[in-house]
């Protein structure tokens, strides 16, 4: 019993750390992941949820051909991180590979593509004044209400335990 007690507590802990709560996500990029464009972007931006380090973030942007577009200089802004561009001249599918580090956390990596089509000219659409919609970023109180749930279960689960032990010592 004691064993099991000490078990409990130990995965309790390890669940319920705060540093299961803090860990750094992707929060937005400029451009978006899957969009097609018609102008090319002067920099790539990458934000995180984390603030980041000012020193060890790898951001490489590369063509359809697989040759390198960026130019290597990352600046970065707590949690965003900027990468400048030369111009953008074949058309075709572009690839953002991403590797950022947060302060006390294990690095961010990843990638994602977007397209570079030629410009075309609509003169009958009239532009939207609408804003595209932006992820809101903002996931700290979701990743908290699981982390509940997930600890509501296990307690339920060694409640249960402890009580089907003790229907079945009485018979």
């Amino acid at each position: 019993m004691k064993r099991f007690k000490v078990i409990a507590f130990m995965m309790g802990a390890i669940l319920l750390s705060p540093n299961a709560a803090i860990a750094n996500t992707l929060v937005s990029t400029s451009p978006i992941p899957g969009a097609a464009l018609e102008s090319a972007p002067s920099a790539i931006t990458i934000t995180t949820e984390v603030p980041l380090m000012g020193e060890g973030n790898e951001i490489t942007v590369t063509d359809p051909t697989g040759a390198r577009v960026d130019d290597g200089a990352i600046t970065v802004d707590g949690p965003s991180a900027v990468i400048g561009l030369k111009p953008l001249v074949k058309v075709g599918v572009y690839t953002v590979n991403y590797s950022l580090l947060g302060e006390n956390d294990v690095p961010l990596v990843g990638k994602y593509n977007f397209r570079f089509v030629e410009p075309t000219v609509v003169a009958s659409i009239p532009p939207s004044s609408k804003p595209a919609p932006t992820p809101s970023g903002n996931n700290f109180g979701t990743t908290l209400f699981v982390l509940g749930l997930l600890a509501a279960a296990i307690i339920v689960t060694i409640a249960l335990s402890l009580y089907a032990r003790k229907l079945y010592r009485e018979r």
